[in-house]
């Protein structure tokens, strides 16, 4: 298929494509923002020409289903619930599979995450991890030099010639067998403020996955792969459908077969669970399983349910593990669903990274192999580190399991039978609502969105990697807890003052001056305790950015 893409030395399109997407002679796309170094190759004319052909083909639809989620919510807040769909009980009942793995895709039994970045990118091909999740969403941020340098980044990546020069003089370089590139475009609630098409922000979803996608399908399946994804943040098999029909098109578009693009969906918000079979029936011909991305399943229950009183009341954080009530159900039957229609099912993050602290390191691995052992007995086909450094730990627990074969979806867990009311059991959850837990929500929050604010989306705290998502959970509970007027294991009332106060505390307790902090707490004060509860802290958090 090489010769299809006649201007692949200059990274551009087929000849046919650009031809049919130039005819249009509409309001041409605008890119605003600084100058950043390949820019003009990666926002090449053909590429925006292709972006412009996703964004008027799918942004109204986008924007319908984003008014979809508003309508759920309100029927939610109203007293409603969430079930699995009548409508839709003949997909759940029928006979159908989807496609067979992909190269590349057959054995996932460790996935390393993180951004592009340059260094990160080769440390995380280099790990021995099986497959890299590519962050373009939540270990990222929508920095215009990070949009621009992490499409620069995944080309050399796919090309085999990326190298980086640490300031210090160290080299790194590509090393062995690279990890399976599976990049991971931001969700379909962010827009992308510097293209703008026909006076509109396009969707950051198809920013991140058109510029992949068109400078990077062909190259990867002349090297035997293809265009891999991980959708995150879906709360419908609409959702997914839309998604699909954004994979038609591409792959019209550029002249390569149908069912070459795979995906695999992460089920990390609440009503995505009571839709797994559906979404994996909209992508069947591009699926390649779902993941279980707890942090944000967390999230999206406090925030589905935030006005709903006791019955969905979390505890701290620290407490929620993955083997209370409603989380272990989601991830049964999330492996149960997987199975049955021969898709693959990925477990959760670890987030763990190394410390020069012996005993914090053994505390670290002992819990990675808690988790990653349950994970690999319950039937997951792989899981997710975060960091280079835990790739081996999680690859041995799962060999331990898998042995020879390169998957469990032999395994399909006929036992399993988990109800709507399992996966909606939040009040049975253990434990207490404490000072401590409201300290780390407000510091870890603020602290995250300091170091985001600046341009990094994967922050190292407390000897975890953590990203968008813990400081999602973090403001959501503050959040509920004010608005609820929860009252902490030693009678204080979780009040905005309260939380100021503590915010101010933790802040003197932290490296720098307390000014430093300032745009970061007054951006989580401002999410934390406002009258309305903002959907996605990365949303007003990005209209800060240049």
């Amino acid at each position: 298929m090489a010769g299809l893409w006649a201007e692949a030395a200059q990274r551009g399109v087929p000849e046919r494509t650009k031809e049919a997407l130039s005819m249009s002679q509409q309001t041409p796309v605008v890119v605003s923002g600084p100058t950043v170094d390949r820019q003009d190759e990666i926002l090449s004319a053909p590429a925006l020409d292709f972006l412009a052909g996703l964004h008027r083909a799918f942004e109204a639809r986008r924007q319908e289903l984003l008014k979809a989620r508003e309508v759920r919510y309100a029927e939610l807040a109203a007293g409603g619930t969430l079930g699995f769909l009548p409508q839709t009980q003949a997909v759940r009942e029928g006979d159908w599979k989807v496609a067979e793995p992909a190269p590349g895709l057959v054995d996932r039994r460790c996935e390393i995450t993180g951004p592009t970045e340059r260094k990160m990118t080769i440390n995380a091909l280099n790990s021995g991890a099986r497959v890299w999740l590519a962050d373009l969403e939540d270990a990222n941020t929508p920095a215009w030099s990070n949009v621009i340098s992490g499409q620069a980044n995944l080309i050399d990546a796919v090309e085999g010639t990326i190298s980086f020069t640490n300031p210090d003089g160290r080299e790194y370089a590509l090393t062995g067998r690279p990890a399976t590139i599976v990049v991971r475009p931001r969700g379909w609630h962010l827009s992308e403020k510097h293209i703008l098409v026909d006076g509109e922000r396009m969707s950051g979803s198809l920013v991140d996955f058109g510029l992949y996608f068109f400078h990077c399908a062909q190259r990867q399946i002349d090297r035997g792969f293809g265009p891999y994804f991980y959708l995150p943040k879906m709360e419908s098999h609409l959702e997914a459908r839309l998604w699909n029909d954004v994979f038609v098109h591409a792959q019209e578009a550029v002249g390569i077969p149908r069912g070459t693009i795979r995906a695999t969906c992460l089920i990390e918000t609440f009503p995505a669970a009571f839709e797994m079979q559906e979404i994996l029936y909209e992508l069947r011909e591009h699926s390649s399983g779902l993941n279980a991305g707890r942090w944000d399943y967390i999230f999206s229950v406090i925030k589905k349910f935030r006005t709903r009183g006791a019955d969905f009341m979390l505890p701290d954080r620290s407490q929620v593990t993955m083997t209370v009530p409603f989380m272990r159900a989601y991830t049964e039957l999330l492996v149960r669903t997987c199975h049955q229609r021969g898709a693959h099912a990925i477990g959760g993050m670890a987030a763990f990274i190394p410390s020069r602290d012996e005993q914090v390191n053994a505390t670290a691995f002992a819990k990675l192999a808690e988790d990653k052992t349950r994970e690999a007995q319950d039937g997951f086909d792989g899981s997710w580190v975060a960091h280079p450094g835990m790739v081996a730990a999680c690859t041995e627990i799962f060999d331990a399991v898998l042995g020879d074969r390169p998957n469990q979806l032999d395994r399909l867990r006929d036992d399993v039978d988990v109800s709507a009311d399992d996966l909606l059991d939040v009040k049975s959850t253990p434990g207490a609502v404490t000072e401590a837990g409201l300290r780390a929500n407000i510091s870890v929050g603020i602290q995250y969105l300091h170091a985001w604010l600046a341009g990094n989306g994967a922050v190292g705290i407390n000897n975890l990697m953590e990203d968008a998502a813990t400081a999602e959970i973090s403001r959501s509970q503050v959040w509920q807890w004010i608005h609820n007027r929860v009252v902490l294991d030693d009678g204080q009332v979780v009040t905005t003052e309260l939380v100021a106060a503590i915010a101010d505390e933790e802040i003197a307790a932290l490296d720098g001056e307390p000014q430093e902090y300032a745009a970061a707490r007054e951006t989580f004060m401002t999410v934390a305790t406002a009258q309305d509860f903002e959907d996605f802290l990365t949303v007003p958090a990005y209209e800060q950015m240049a």
